[in-house]
């Protein structure tokens, strides 16, 4: 089931911020294939794990890439490698289990074909060419370790910094990001065409420094997706003409999630440098509130519950408002009289 249904498996441990694949599979057999029933699952088992320590920034730059690609340049260094991927195949169902069958996206890595070697040479990022060039301020540095606060851990206060802004986006449910970044992209909330600076799907080392030791040790590795969008930005007195991105990082084989994040951190350091929250997107508190599938399916399906002292009280309000109203209505037509 792992590889079979990986990419539904890779969804929920991203929205469940626990990466843990048995656990993940296991949940969305249990759940019957409910995603969000899966990723509640997986989040309460995740409280019961022990914290032992926070791991060292992964270095996403030597990234061992199944997949890897840029939509603004087609020569880049390294090259563009397209991997196991849906996106050029005919939609068409195979009715026919058999040999025959084409690899899909949620193919284990060494089937692939892809990149997995441990002496494959770093890949550079399309976005240090821009910084170069000068088309492109440098990023922020670290965003995520001991400096920055925990999502898993507290609670979300809005406004958010970016690093927390992130955490909540990466966890976020796919379906409601997807159609927030889909309603940037028709204009609301982006003045310019976004563009893929790049999106890399693939394996980065998870290294720990254990205090009795002082120096770090790798422990692990995960598989995870990066994207990088591009937007143009400036162009006035203010502000010099060129470029600025949005950035996205999930756990596991989910790209139209990394891509959609990416969109969204844009608009909303948009919004926060400008203060301008004319659209949802833009708005921290619409965004990050509600992109919390947990949360959201909680809120809605406890109108399951019993409500009746409540409906109860909802009836006789209206009973006394209606009543009110029809004697309103006689005064009324005895005055005309």
């Amino acid at each position: 089931m792992a590889h079979q249904l990986g990419l539904a498996v890779d969804r929920v441990m991203a929205e469940g911020a626990l990466y843990d694949v048995n656990a993940a599979v296991r949940a969305l057999k249990q759940a019957q294939g409910d995603i969000v029933e899966a990723v509640f699952l997986v989040r309460a088992f995740r409280t019961t794990l022990k914290r032992f320590g926070n791991s060292i920034p992964v270095n996403t730059e030597e990234m061992k890439a199944l997949r890897r690609i840029s939509g603004v340049f087609k020569d880049i260094p390294g090259g563009q490698i397209l991997g196991a991927t849906c996106d050029y195949t005919h939609r068409l169902i195979e009715f026919e289990d058999g040999p025959g069958l084409p690899e899909g996206p949620g193919t284990p890595p060494e089937k692939t074909g892809g990149p997995v070697s441990e002496d494959r040479e770093p890949l550079p990022r399309i976005m240090d060419m821009l910084v170069r060039q000068g088309l492109m301020q440098p990023g922020q540095g670290e965003l995520i370790g001991e400096k920055t606060g925990d999502l898993t851990r507290q609670p979300l206060k809005v406004p958010a910094k970016r690093s927390i802004r992130l955490q909540a986006l990466a966890r976020g449910d796919e379906g409601f990001l997807l159609g927030s970044a889909y309603s940037l992209q028709r204009g609301f909330g982006l003045d310019h065409h976004p563009f893929l600076g790049e999106l890399r799907v693939g394996f980065v080392e998870v290294r720990v420094t254990p205090p009795e030791l002082g120096f770090d040790i790798r422990v692990g590795e995960i598989r995870v997706t990066e994207c990088f969008m591009i937007n143009r930005v400036g162009g006035t007195k203010q502000e010099a003409l060129g470029f600025e991105n949005g950035y996205g990082l999930v756990f596991g084989r989910n790209e139209r999630k990394a891509m959609s994040v990416s969109l969204l951190d844009r608009a909303l350091q948009n919004s926060e440098k400008s203060g301008d929250e004319k659209y949802p997107a833009q708005s921290q508190e619409f965004i990050l509130c509600h992109s919390d599938n947990v949360e959201s399916s909680g809120f809605v399906q406890h109108l399951k519950l019993p409500h009746y002292a409540d409906f109860q009280s909802e009836m006789a309000a209206i009973r006394n408002l209606r009543k009110k109203h029809r004697q309103t209505r006689k005064k009324s037509n005895g005055a005309d009289l």
